[in-house]
């Protein structure tokens, strides 16, 4: 027969395993839709269940039976807006990767990767080869990657190289690195509407600059009319790079902050975002 201490140890422990198993799978949710545009109808949905739950305290009664329909009908409405992502995570789990351990990259590792893109940039910027290199860091850029052609190859000097030459099939578009890979190419990027841009910069430019305005990542862009070589952050632009400033640039921003990107022990699918 169980003491009543005993039972009361057994509810405590029933409780918190409750919450560590909640918190677990809105942590691996999060984790889903970071860096996509759900991030964005997510924070709209919280807004329309804060105007509901504030016009119920303040007594606004048409105002709460307006928000209570629009909470009422969209829960349908998530369910088609979020239907990339929730696919994702359904073929991730039914792959069995709910649960899997992410290797870190280090700096060494991490400046070798640094190498590898430095020397096809000068290369292309040399022969005046157009390219467009995005690089992803925290904010997830599963959207972008799925519109180009999947590569999954290590990255490569050469590999960057060949994937630009003109009248390939995908030298048009950009390709997306994640972690040490060559995720795709031939992806699309937004372009940026910022209306104060220079005439002179192109498509590609203005796609590097419109990435960086909507995630975190670095993107480099090779101008073939110039061969200068541009990097974006944080909708920043640093235009007419040599091989010294595109290096001490690219370490500054990955060596110790793209290193953050993979050091979690636990993430969905073996890797964040997918």
């Amino acid at each position: 027969m169980m003491l009543p201490e005993d039972i009361q140890f057994l509810n405590i422990l029933r409780i918190a395993i409750d919450i560590l198993l909640v918190t677990f799978v809105i942590y691996k949710i999060i984790m889903i839709i970071r860096g996509t545009r759900a991030v964005q109808l997510l924070k709209g949905i919280t807004i329309v269940l804060a105007v509901w739950f504030l016009s119920g305290q303040l007594g606004l009664h048409t105002l709460r039976w307006i928000m209570s329909q629009v909470v009422l009908y969209g829960l349908l409405a998530i369910i088609i807006i979020f239907q990339p992502e929730l696919r994702r995570a359904l073929e991730q789990l039914g792959r069995g990767k709910f649960i899997s351990r992410s290797s870190a990259i280090d700096d060494l590792e991490m400046e070798k990767i640094i190498d590898e893109i430095v020397k096809a940039s000068i290369y292309m910027g040399k022969r005046r080869i157009g390219a467009l290199i995005s690089i992803e860091r925290e904010t997830g850029m599963n959207d972008y990657i799925e519109t180009g052609i999947a590569v999954n190859g290590k990255l490569t000097s050469e590999l960057l190289i060949n994937i630009f030459i003109p009248n390939t099939p995908l030298h048009d578009g950009a390709v997306i690195i994640k972690n040490h890979q060559i995720m795709a190419a031939g992806c699309y990027l937004p372009l940026s509407e910022d209306p104060f841009i220079s005439k002179e910069l192109g498509t590609r430019h203005r796609a590097a600059l419109g990435i960086s305005e909507v995630t975190d990542s670095i993107t480099l862009a090779v101008s073939e009319e110039t061969g200068n070589i541009s990097l974006t952050k944080n909708g920043e632009l640093h235009r007419n790079l040599d091989e010294e400033a595109l290096r001490e640039l690219l370490k500054q921003e990955l060596v110790t902050n793209l290193k953050t990107n993979s050091t979690s022990l636990w993430q969905w699918g073996g890797k964040k975002n997918g």
